[in-house]
């Protein structure tokens, strides 16, 4: 979180409010969660994993709330960060998708204008 810019440690530094409000959730949950007094529900944790840019799997596994075991990773997709999934072609990913074969060429397309220009050649 403090690498996020959230100055949680600070009674008066504005980081749980802050993070509450980018997250829009209540600064009471923030609060709680911090101060480890309650596990936040699902669409909380999806919201705080999405602010503070961290998969919801390890989310929740760091949390203690699920193992590795209850949410195990795809085989053919890899590791959430940096893994194989970060070299996968557009074209792949629209396969391990389920993209519809007619809708491919499309997907790759559209994926390709979101990629590093050297990753778009793949």
């Amino acid at each position: 979180m403090r690498r996020r810019g959230y100055d949680i440690d600070s009674p008066r530094g504005g980081g749980k409010s802050k993070l509450a409000d980018d997250a829009g959730v209540h600064r009471a949950a923030v609060s709680r969660l911090l101060q480890r007094q309650s596990m936040p529900d699902l669409e909380t944790m999806r919201r705080l994993a999405t602010v503070l840019a961290v998969p919801l799997r390890d989310m929740l596994i760091r949390s203690g709330r699920l193992s590795e075991d209850d949410l195990p990773l795809d085989p053919r997709i890899g590791e959430t960060s940096g893994g194989p999934a970060a070299s996968l072609s557009p074209a792949e990913a629209a396969r391990l998708l389920g993209v519809p074969s007619e809708l491919q060429e499309l997907f790759v397309k559209v994926v390709g204008q979101f990629l590093p220009e050297e990753r778009r050649r793949e």
